[in-house]
This record gives structure tokens, sequence and C-alpha cells, in this order.
């Protein structure tokens, strides 16, 4: 293996979980000792082998100056819907327009996508990820969603499998249950709301258990209530996958407690909250994570059914629908787990930017850069329920990005300058 030493780092911020005291008051941003400056940072083979001040570095195989720049870790978006063809612009512009958004507009998305040949939908979906990745995003997360049928499903999940086994996506979740398909509104003898559910939680989940880790839902007025939600996230514990839930965007449903009672990695949107929503997602810091055995043993290391509940916000998602923006402050203020995510999707937030999600975050909810640095990264890896992304502490996978910029906070000073430099991932130069 060849080591790399990066050196000239003006800004280094590593989030190590080993600089973190488990005694003291959970970190919300960055803990002492977890910027560096005038740094230095090693990367042996794939993973992080040193990190510290500059005069301190270790000989490397090779070295490369960064002249003074930003270093972080790679983004980790764990909430994106890139499995489509086609677009929604028109709706978009209709909403800009005046129209309120609604859960049915998915439906103009699911019919391109049946219709696309499987080559051209996974050459779309391989350009997204390189999209992300000259952004920054190093761990990524997608969904199937945009078929909703068996056979549609389970082609999307056979995709996504195969860009994981590839490298070239890190999880994939299956979404059968993003909206009920108009063939089954219950109208002139079609099968209604009940028959599609079972087909998501039967035949649909034996199809995708396999080449999935995560099962997730969109609980919402249009989609699915509260105990079609409910069956889902039951089925899909049962079938061995981890949870995620699309929860309170549209309105406040109550999926929130049900979701971290039934340990779910992740809820997100979040746009409507109360204070019981919040000290119910604070109240599952708590629960540890779970090694994941040998024998099953994921890239992250820990296990899909046990630990905490994140609240996920999504604030190109916010701004594109125009909904109130997440209150991502309150969460925080009120000890739940934050992560920041794209949520690229072709209807309510077309962009894979998670530089612009955490600009956003600082300049209009009201977090410090330290705060949205930190749900952008080790916030989306405990939302993945990984270890070994989010930071660069010692033998993290070497996902790094780098800022033409000489501290972070330049992403919020300068919004909108595409300040992306360098990336890394997995210890290769990829940008």
């Amino acid at each position: 293996m060849t080591s790399t030493l990066l050196t000239g780092i003006g800004e280094l911020w590593t989030f190590d979980p080993a600089l973190e005291d488990p005694t003291a008051a959970p970190v919300t941003g960055a803990a002492e000792g977890q910027v560096v400056r005038e740094a230095a940072l090693v990367i042996d083979g794939e993973h992080i082998a040193w990190t510290g001040p500059r005069t301190h570095a270790p000989a490397a195989d090779e070295q490369v100056d960064l002249g003074g720049r930003t270093v972080l870790p790679g983004w980790v978006d764990s909430h994106t819907h890139l499995t489509f063809a086609g677009d929604r612009a028109a709706e978009f512009q209709a909403r800009m327009a005046g129209r309120a958004y609604a859960a049915g507009g998915i439906t103009v998305t699911t019919a391109a996508t049946r219709a696309a040949d499987p080559e051209v939908l996974a050459d779309l979906v391989r350009a997204r990820i390189t999209e992300a990745r000259r952004g920054g995003t190093t761990c990524l997360e997608t969904k199937t969603g945009y078929g909703l049928t068996l056979a549609d499903e389970a082609a999307a999940a056979q995709l996504l499998a195969d860009l994981v086994a590839a490298g070239e996506l890190d999880e994939a979740t299956f979404l059968g249950a993003h909206l009920v398909p108009p063939e089954y509104d219950g109208q002139d003898g079609r099968p209604g709301a009940a028959e599609y559910v079972h087909l998501v939680t039967g035949p649909m989940l034996q199809a995708v258990r396999d080449q999935v880790r995560w099962a997730d839902v969109f609980c919402e007025q249009g989609a699915f209530d509260l105990d079609q939600t409910e069956t889902i996230l039951r089925a899909a514990t049962r079938a061995g996958l981890g949870l995620r839930v699309h929860a309170h965007q549209l309105g406040r449903s109550g999926v929130v407690a049900l979701a971290c009672d039934h340990q779910a990695a992740s809820v997100d949107h979040l746009n409507f909250l109360d204070e019981a929503d919040i000290e119910a997602l604070a109240a599952t810091r708590t629960r540890q994570l779970r090694p994941t055995p040998g024998a099953d043993a994921t890239p992250g290391g820990y296990a899909v059914d046990q630990g905490p509940t994140v609240a996920t916000v999504l604030p190109a998602c916010d701004l594109s629908t125009r909904a109130p923006l997440a209150p991502a402050r309150a969460l925080l203020d009120g000890g739940a787990h934050l992560a920041i995510a794209s949520n690229c999707n072709p209807g309510t937030s077309y962009t894979s930017s998670m530089s612009f999600c955490v600009t956003t975050a600082v300049l209009q909810q009201q977090l410090s850069i330290a705060e949205a640095l930190r749900a952008a990264t080790r916030g989306g890896a405990l939302a993945l329920r990984r270890g070994d992304v989010g930071h660069l502490g010692l033998g993290a996978r070497a996902d790094l990005h780098v800022l033409d910029a000489p501290a972070a906070i330049h992403l919020a000073y300068r919004p909108g300058m595409p300040l992306t430099h360098a990336v890394w991932r997995a210890g290769r130069r990829v940008v």
C-alpha cells in the first residue's frame, strides 16, 4: 500500500471520536482538538493513518502540498432519491408561482422511471453519484421508490446493490412505500391502498431484502397513514432491514414517536414538530450502537437495528417547497442527534450539493459552522449507523473534502461559490 502525506493544511476538521469525552455533555459542534491549524494528514491505503501539526508529520511515500487550504471529512449524504428518470421542472415552476406542494407529484416521476430503459436508468444514477462526488460527498445513501411495482422495485434494488458491490454507492434503501400508485386507487374494481401495503410488506419486501440494508416509508397525508406505516416498519424489521422514515414534512402525524419506538436509524424532514417530538428524539441518545457480528459485518461496523434515532433535516428541500425550515436549532438544543442531507430528488430538491445545505443551515437555521459541518459528516454517518466515515480519526476511511478556502466558515461567508478543490474517497483522489 502507498502512503500519502497531505501537508499545507490551513485548517483541518477531524471530528475524531477519540477526542470526545463520553462522560461530558454531548458534543454538537467540534470538541477540543478536533480542529487543527497548520496541519498535516497521512493516508495509508484506504484509511487515515495520522493527523496532527505539520511540524510533527511523519514521512510517507508521496507528499501533496495543499497550499493552506481547509480539509474536512467528506460529506455523508444520508438521504437521496437518485433512481429516477425524467424531471419535474414544470411542477417546480408552478410551485414558485404559488401552487402548494403535495405528495402526489411523485406519480409523474414514477411514470417516467417505469418507462426508462434499464441501462439508461443505471447511467443516470451513476451520473448523479459522480455529480455528488464533485461537490465533496464521499458517502452516499440512495433509495428505490419510483417504480412501485414488484418488477420495477426489484430491478431498482438490484441496480443499487450492484453499485454498492462495485464501490460506487455506500448504502441502498427500499422505498416501495413512497406512495400508493394510481393503479391502487380502489376505484372501478381496482385494488386499494390496503392491497398495495400487502404487496410492499410481502412479495416486494421478499424480492429486495437481500439487495438493500434499509427500508423507508413516507408517512404523510397523500402517502401512508400511521397504521400503514407501522405495518410496514414491523415487516421491514422482521426482514432484517434497518428503518428510516419520512416524517412531518407536510404536517404533524405523530410518526416521530413511532419511529423512535421502532429504533429507526433516522427520521427525515421534520418541518412540523412539537416539544414531545423533540423529547422523543433526544431520549434515544442513550441507546448504544451494537457492533455487527463478524459474518454479517457491514462496512460501518454497526448493526441496523440498535442505536439512537437521528433527526435529519433537508434544507434544500425546505427552500424548494417553500416550507417552514426544519427547526435544526431547537433539535440540537433539545438534545437530539442532528444530520443534514440533500434529499436529492426530481420534485422537491434537485440538488446533491451538501455545501449548499450546510450554508443554508448556518445562514437560515441558526447553526454554527461547526454544528453544520458535524451534522453533514458525523451526523449523517450516525444516521446510517456507520463508524468508518464522517470523521478523520485514526483508521477512518480516507474520505476528504478539500476546500479552496483558508477556513471552513467560507462555506457560509461566500455562499454559492464553487469551493471544492479536491476530493479523496477511500484513499483515492476522485476530484
